[in-house]
């Protein structure tokens, strides 16, 4: 790869890396989270059910420290806790209606944000620009 390419190739990693961390900053919901708690959240969302093993080997983390977020959120009331059907001794755990609704403000307090600074920042042109750009970066997302 050439100079200029690599160039490039830094400076889009560089702004797509400061959007990210600007927007985990525009929620004050989410701010009340960690990271791993609010992927935690999601993971619940997606999956609808998993066992604390599973969500720690999806986060990478330790069963420990899973446990520590799985005790955080069940205090908060983001998650259920109720036993196996199948394995009396295996817990499942599931995405509480509290914990969709806060999901649902995270991501509404985003999108409000981003929405703002386009419109406050960007040409009509800068905005068509990036609606375009949208299928190119879900293109480099599922490249393996």
């Amino acid at each position: 790869m050439e100079a200029t390419q690599l160039q490039y190739v830094t400076e889009l990693r560089t702004v797509l890396t400061r959007l990210i961390k600007k927007l985990r900053k525009e929620s004050a919901t989410g701010q009340q989270l960690s990271l791993t708690e609010r992927s935690t959240l999601v993971l619940l969302q997606q999956n609808t059910a998993l066992q604390p093993t599973e969500l720690a080997a999806m986060e990478k983390i330790t069963n420990q420290s899973m446990s520590q977020i799985l005790a955080h959120l069940l205090e908060l009331g983001y998650i259920n806790r109720s036993v196996s059907e199948t394995d009396k001794r295996k817990a499942i755990i599931t995405l509480s209606e509290q914990g969709e609704e806060v999901l649902k403000q995270v991501r509404s307090e985003r999108d409000k944000w981003l929405a703002q600074a386009i419109e406050a920042t960007c040409t009509r042109h800068e905005q068509e620009m990036l609606k375009q750009i949208i299928v190119p970066l879900e293109k480099i997302i599922e490249f393996e």
